[in-house]
């Protein structure tokens, strides 16, 4: 429960200030089939659970080294300026923003959006957030049982992305050659593919496919970037914190789940690269937290088409920071970028050869009281439907045991989820 210190509401001095209105609701069982067409979807929703968000009440397009400190900045000040009716009270309830950061600081641009129209799910719980102006026409209350049905694409041809297969393998291996010569422990190289779409590309099919098939990730949609992460960057929820670390990678194949996570569990090569990102994590979360668990090993999370070593980390915030400045603290991890990260850092501006965009950067949302849930933006794809195209990203872990041509199997497995999900409806299962 939220602390009774936060106001509820603030006296009228201006005019057309946002007015931010919670109210429980039904419990509508799915989230996503409630996301109108045509509209700026926001989505973030594990198993069922978590927020959707349609329309624009505000946004901020944001980039630099201070990116996450001016969203924090702008959030505040907006937040100061609403009218606050929340009878809800729980975290993802009143004032909430979605966020997309951009994995490098000076690329364009970072997204924050807060939807005009959001629906909150957890533990049986639903509410409905409006956001109005004052001195407005209210908005009428949307019909939830209008919403028409996601409509699939015609075709789908895929093509390359910005780097040839045979040159970014040949990249894998210069990685290689760096990190055996010392001075780089491991630096994380990803690839894009693009597809051309015919008929609709819907961002509600890619949605309720993805949350279909992989119901332990974390489905979300900001300003085009849609995705299933596995991985959580870190949750707030008043003073606990938690984290979950995956690193280290095989793919389900024709041997049975259980040999292929115990040659996992024994690979050196996995075990490292795993190791690598978990102090990174716990690294960067001690500045912020007490009572830290690290799990002294970790455990093998399995999903549809790959399996994952994972690591989960819970802690107590021992400070006021937000959920927005433990995401800053801990982007970039080893698992997206290496170590030591500077050197890491340089190595994939002179070896990978794309603009990442916002794909391994945090991705998620922050309420008014400074929690929420961010992942890292991982599964996922520029989708821009205006120019009938979709650039998916996969990336994987390089250090000293690595073999470009395993490299290559491990990024085409986690090009798999968005691939599938585009598939027209008359080619699926």
């Amino acid at each position: 429960m939220r602390s009774s210190a936060a106001p509820l509401s603030r006296a009228v001095a201006t005019a057309d200030r946002p007015v931010v209105r919670t109210r429980p609701i039904p419990d509508p069982t799915s989230l996503l089939r409630l996301l109108p067409e045509d509209a700026a979807l926001t989505a973030w929703v594990r198993a069922g659970e978590g927020l959707v968000g349609w329309g624009v009440a505000a946004e901020l397009q944001v980039r630099g080294h201070e990116r996450f400190a001016r969203t924090r900045r702008w959030w505040n000040a907006w937040c100061e300026s609403a009218i606050v009716d929340d009878t809800v009270m729980v975290a993802g309830s009143g004032p909430v923003a979605f966020g997309s950061f951009t994995f490098d600081p000076d690329a364009w641009s970072s997204a924050v959006i807060v939807p005009e129209v959001l629906i909150g799910r957890r533990r049986g719980q639903a509410w409905m957030t409006v956001i109005e102006r004052q001195g407005h026409a209210g908005a009428e209350r949307p019909d939830l049982a209008a919403v028409t049905d996601p409509r699939a694409p015609e075709s789908v041809a895929w093509s390359g992305g910005s780097v040839p297969v045979e040159a970014w393998q040949a990249s894998v291996a210069e990685a290689v050659r760096r990190i055996t010569a010392g001075g780089l422990d491991k630096v994380v190289l990803a690839r894009d593919v693009i597809a051309h779409v015919t008929g609709p590309l819907d961002t509600r099919y890619l949605l309720t496919n993805l949350a279909a098939r992989y119901p332990s990730c974390w489905t979300f949609a900001v300003d085009g970037l849609v995705g299933a992460t596995p991985e959580l960057l870190v949750r707030r929820t008043g003073d606990v914190v938690s984290s979950r670390v995956l690193a280290g990678t095989v793919r389900r194949g024709d041997a049975p789940d259980a040999s292929l996570a115990e040659a996992l569990l024994s690979s050196g090569k996995d075990l490292e690269e795993h190791e690598y990102a978990v102090h990174s994590v716990a690294r960067a979360l001690a500045a912020h937290c007490t009572d830290l668990e690290v799990p002294p090993s970790p455990h093998v999370l399995t999903l549809a088409n790959v399996q994952h070593l994972a690591t989960d980390i819970t802690g107590r915030l021992a400070d006021e920071a937000s959920v927005l400045s433990l995401a800053a603290s801990l982007h970039p991890t080893a698992a997206v970028c290496g170590t030591p990260t500077e050197r890491a850092l340089a190595a994939i501006g002179e070896l990978e050869g794309m603009d990442r965009g916002r794909y391994a950067g945090p991705v998620g949302w922050f309420d008014a009281q400074g929690d929420g849930e961010f992942g890292i933006a991982l599964r996922c794809a520029e989708v821009r439907p205006v120019e009938s195209r979709v650039r998916a990203f996969a990336g994987c872990g390089i250090v000293a045991g690595s073999d470009p041509d395993r490299e290559l199997a491990e990024s085409t497995a986690k090009l798999a989820p968005i691939r599938e999900a585009l598939v027209p409806s008359d080619q699926s299962d």
